[in-house]
């Protein structure tokens, strides 16, 4: 960390969006102080202000009276570049640590500020944050949550240190590395509830509608996402691909004639199946799937 900052350095969150509000209530768990929340736009200084008072914190429009050492932009991807010009003059930077939180741009999208003192990096959680559920399981903690960080070494000092308070774990990723990174984020939450949803029209087809169908669904899921942590992706491999059932798989796409996003889902995951996963008959297989009429 920069020297003279303290070990809970004061944290301002710009945004109180789905992340920023998790990262505020995991702040706060950790004992660390949110001297405010920011935002600039109408709804977005309704639900900042709202989101403050529930962490003990001022929400504010702009960073003019706000001491936090540690400023975490909390905002759309698109969006950083420009808060970041924004938020250039409103405070003295030199001294203080500047973070983002996209998955996918690194921390020289923070350049403006890093010229003009701060120590910047990017700070990403694997973790996925949704709206509109009281679930308490829809608002995971980030204890035991992986972050990708890389920046200027203070910052990645800072956020090293704020992440292990949280329950995080922190690790290193180069800057050539992150658009892959992201996209391997982007496989295993939302490509992965893009296949579940596609599986609901798959249901349809068998006669059960959405919400029954998402019912039966969970015990195999939950099975197979434990199949897959104890024993790997080979080891909780199973069904007509791994058989070699030739025949079942062409009936499979036959079914989904009246599909056809489902059957190209189907084909290209079947494809992946037995580029990467044991399965017999391969060479069958995949003339089979070649072969496919429109």
């Amino acid at each position: 960390m920069l020297p003279g900052m303290a070990a809970k350095p004061r944290v301002a969150i710009v945004g109180a969006g789905n992340w920023g509000t998790a990262l505020a209530r995991a702040l706060r768990r950790a004992g660390i102080q949110i001297e405010a929340v920011v935002a600039h736009s109408g709804a977005g200084l309704k639900k900042a202000r709202r989101l403050a008072k529930q962490v003990g914190a001022r929400g504010v429009v702009d960073l003019s009276e706000v001491r936090a050492e540690l400023i975490w932009l909390c905002v759309p991807d698109a969006a950083i570049e420009q808060a970041a010009h924004s938020l250039a003059a409103e405070v003295e930077w030199k001294g203080r640590v500047a973070l983002h939180s996209s998955g996918a741009l690194t921390s020289d999208v923070l350049g403006v500020l890093r010229r003009r003192g701060a120590s910047v990096a990017s700070v990403h959680p694997m973790m996925t944050f949704v709206k509109g559920s009281r679930l308490s399981d829809a608002r995971p903690a980030l204890a035991g949550v992986p972050f990708a960080v890389e920046g200027d070494p203070a910052a990645v000092r800072a956020a090293r240190r704020v992440i292990r308070d949280v329950g995080g774990h922190a690790y290193a990723i180069l800057k050539k590395d992150k658009a892959a990174y992201h996209a391997w984020g982007t496989f295993a939450s939302p490509l992965f509830t893009a296949l579940l949803a596609t599986t609901e029209q798959v249901a349809m087809l068998a006669g059960v509608n959405r919400k029954e169908a998402k019912r039966r669904m969970i015990p195999i899921l939950q099975q197979t996402l434990a199949n897959y942590a104890a024993l790997g992706a080979a080891g909780g491999f199973s069904g007509p691909i791994v058989r070699g059932d030739v025949d079942t798989v062409k009936e499979h796409l036959r079914a989904l004639r009246g599909k056809r996003a489902a059957r190209e889902v189907y084909s290209a995951l079947a494809r992946g199946a037995l580029q990467y996963l044991p399965a017999r008959n391969k060479k069958l297989l995949k003339q089979l799937l070649d072969c496919q009429p429109d």
